[in-house]
């Protein structure tokens, strides 16, 4: 085994932080990896609301990404039935609770508490919030929609 005396450690120090300061630049230039998208109805499958008429648990293995944010599946068919209309599937407002960003508030939704309103999916924070979602559907869907714009812009 070569013996490496204190000036051949030295003599090579230099050349070492040198080549390392050479290639610092260009892991700065590697752009960050791009930030995940918001799991939407924490991994329920959107379409088995309106097939199966309650929800299910989807799969990453059936995903699909749509307005900011991923979609899971429970099988391939509903993947290809979302990916062919999402503006039918997806739930309003992102899947952020609907009586919430009515009052002007974003807020994950319970994807347990849910109703469908003129053949659109909505879902609440917590289950009782259907029960008031069905007697005042119009006006809290109005005052969302009036506030969803800014809303959206939020993270």
């Amino acid at each position: 085994m070569p013996e490496f005396s204190r000036r051949s450690v030295l003599a090579v120090l230099p050349i070492l932080v040198a080549i390392a300061a050479l290639r610092a630049p260009l892991a700065a230039d590697t752009p960050p990896p791009a930030a995940e998208k918001r799991l939407a109805l924490k991994g329920y499958d959107p379409v088995s609301y309106f097939t199966e008429g309650h929800p299910e648990k989807g799969s990453s293995e059936y995903s699909a990404a749509f307005d900011d944010a991923t979609y899971w599946f429970k099988n391939a068919e509903h993947r290809a039935l979302f990916v062919a209309d999402p503006d039918r599937y997806a739930p309003q407002f992102k899947g952020y609770c609907t009586i919430m960003v009515s009052r002007g508030v974003k807020q994950e939704a319970d994807p347990e508490a849910w109703a469908i309103a003129d053949g659109k999916l909505y879902v609440f924070a917590v289950k009782q919030g259907v029960p008031l979602f069905e007697q005042q559907t119009a006006s809290i869907t109005e005052k969302a929609a009036a506030n969803w714009p800014e809303l959206r812009k939020q993270p």
